[in-house]
């Protein structure tokens, strides 16, 4: 049985316009796989297929197990996770709240017992467990308002990560950040798939994901153009001439 996450000729059409054709792609467990591409290139549309959160055509599997017809719910609950392009923190609420709300489940009761707070929920070892896996272990009292907007980044990937996370869909998580805040956020997902999840990291920091990534997928026009090793990509003709511009050299970085 296959470990990790495959896609195979994953499609997705938005009435005429067709969106991704036949991706098929591969993510083993503890390794980084980058996903570049020009804007409108349809990566984000291919992690919300992967995730269930929009129709696609093809198949989705997670070690194994097919889960192209289930909802977006029981995806993560199989071991998907995915972070967001936009914020997505309780700015009121404390670091380790944040990642808390992942843990808990929805419901009319859930509902009431927020409301009127008659439930008290003790500290969770998972939540500590995924904090100190993005080294927000000191800051998990913190409000998320009062986070700097790297480790709001980070608080992010640790609600992703919290529970039971086989793979994890970066989408644009470096958007914002500067050199220096980049460049720790990669050591971060260094940590995160060194405990053993794949990570699918999709950005625009092209020295972010060609540093950081074991393999490259690029795509153009909704297809797969090249699919190697950063240090392939740098130099491919095809992806010079779709998105990088001009040769990348390789640093020490």
């Amino acid at each position: 049985m296959s470990e990790g996450l495959s896609t195979e000729n994953l499609t997705v059409r938005y009435g005429g316009v067709v969106a991704n054709e036949n991706v098929t792609l591969a993510v083993e467990p503890g390794e980084i796989v980058g996903l570049i591409g020009p804007n409108g290139a349809g990566k984000t549309s291919f992690v919300d297929a992967i995730t269930g959160f929009t129709a696609a055509e093809g198949s989705v599997t997670l070690d194994g197990a097919d889960l192209t017809r289930l909802a977006p719910h029981r995806r993560r609950r199989a071991g998907l996770s995915r972070t967001w392009q936009s914020g997505e923190l309780f700015g009121n609420l404390s670091a380790a709240e944040n990642v808390t709300a992942a843990l808990r489940p929805g419901g009319f009761s859930t509902v009431l017992t927020d409301l009127f707070g008659r439930r008290r929920h003790g500290a969770d070892p998972a939540v500590a467990e995924a904090l100190d896996a993005v080294g927000l272990g000191a800051v998990g009292a913190t409000p998320a308002r009062d986070l700097t907007l790297g480790q709001q980044k980070l608080a992010g990937v640790a609600r992703a990560l919290v529970g039971n996370c086989r793979i994890l869909l970066l989408d644009e998580p470096a958007a914002g950040l500067d050199s220096r805040e980049s460049g720790d956020f990669a050591e971060r997902v260094r940590g995160v798939a060194a405990r053993g999840p794949g990570v699918l990291l999709i950005d625009h920091d092209i020295s972010l994901v060609l540093g950081v990534c074991d393999r490259v997928y690029v795509m153009e026009f909704g297809r797969i153009i090249f699919s190697g090793t950063p240090a392939e990509a740098r130099v491919d003709p095809g992806v010079i001439a779709a998105y990088l511009g001009a040769p990348m050299e390789q640093t020490d970085d």
